[in-house]
């Protein structure tokens, strides 16, 4: 038994083991629990301890697993997955978690479930290397529980989807199961009931809760850090602050991931390149005809693989520019020459 055994409960296993040993003998692994700014709070074998990051150097995530050397950060090790989103109205992308197993879509019930929010946050978990969930909260609270069920689902085929109610433990021994040897992160806007979901999975209050307008739903922002829990039977679940906007972070391919039943009908098109607007043998166009696929479907794939097109183009030109900064500050004056 080696001296981490005890991070089991966190994810430590034999692929952070290798990576741990590529940086030397003298360090130890450590899960960083939150991130403080300056600093993040990080979970090792021997307890939790404050790890002040350095100016410069490649800052950790909530997830991330480091290899330390005392309160010294020595390295991140390689991340299996990365969940990240385009920052709103820019092209610099924010990181939310690594090394995610699960993204929990969550959803209140006691508002109206956006359709778009949930595809972008499929997208994102899919360009993370992750697997998206749908859970669906307040259940308690849906004025036509059946009905919107059913609209969900006719909406979003082929995406697992769980159905909770913090108060009354509905779905949660569940969802709790789910969890169990992953590490999951929430995502979700505010007053979706994130922070009571994490209590109710952890049997205890740990994270603050807050009450809603009862105009629209809305919450504020009782979660201000992303923060990592031990789930009871095993795994990790980050909570995170609310999001408002989802940009996609990811190619197309995320896209496509999302939208798999507009990708299967996509193979019997008459065209390998056709783009499902209007060409001739579109298999994509039959199928709204036909009543196999709905036309809001299949405008927000188009919309969706369009942003995540012109994203991956902005993104491209925005390091292209970086790296031509860099390269100025890097390279001598004329008067230096001299």
């Amino acid at each position: 038994m080696s001296s981490f055994d005890s991070l089991f409960s966190v994810g430590w296993g034999p692929r952070w083991a290798t990576l741990l040993a590529e940086q030397g003998e003298a360090v130890e692994p450590g899960r960083v629990l939150r991130h403080d700014g300056v600093s993040v709070n990080v979970l090792t074998a021997r307890g939790e301890r404050i790890v002040k990051l350095r100016r410069g150097a490649d800052a950790p995530t909530v997830g991330d697993w480091l290899a330390l050397d005392g309160d010294t950060l020595v390295a991140v090790l390689e991340r299996s997955s990365l969940l990240r989103r385009r920052a709103a109205g820019g092209d610099d992308l924010q990181v939310l978690a690594a090394n995610v197993d699960l993204v929990l879509l969550v959803c209140g019930l006691d508002r109206f479930v956006r359709a778009g929010r949930v595809q972008r946050g499929e997208a994102l978990a899919w360009d993370a290397g992750a697997l998206p969930i749908l859970v669906l909260t307040k259940a308690d609270l849906a004025p036509d529980l059946e009905g919107t069920l059913a609209a969900i689902d006719a909406v979003h085929p082929g995406l697992e989807r769980l159905l909770t109610a913090a108060p009354t433990g509905l779905g949660i021994t569940e969802l709790r199961a789910r969890l169990v040897g992953c590490t999951s992160v929430l995502l979700g806007e505010s007053g979706a009931g994130k922070s009571r979901l994490v209590n109710a999975i952890l049997g205890a209050e740990v994270a603050v809760t807050g009450a809603v307008r009862a105009g629209d739903a809305k919450g504020r922002h009782t979660t201000t850090n992303r923060q990592l829990h031990l789930v009871p039977g095993g795994g990790v679940i980050i909570d995170s602050p609310g999001i408002r906007e989802v940009g996609l972070a990811g190619d197309e391919e995320s896209v496509d991931a999302t939208f798999t039943d507009v990708e299967e009908l996509g193979l019997h098109c008459r065209f390998n390149d056709c783009a499902h607007t209007g060409e001739p043998g579109c298999a994509v166009a039959a199928a709204v005809v036909g009543g196999d696929l709905t036309q809001d479907r299949l405008d927000a794939y188009l919309e969706l693989r369009e942003e995540a097109m012109l994203a991956g183009e902005r993104a491209e030109d925005h390091a292209r520019r970086t790296q031509d900064r860099q390269a100025a500050k890097a390279s001598p004056k004329k008067s230096d020459r001299r």
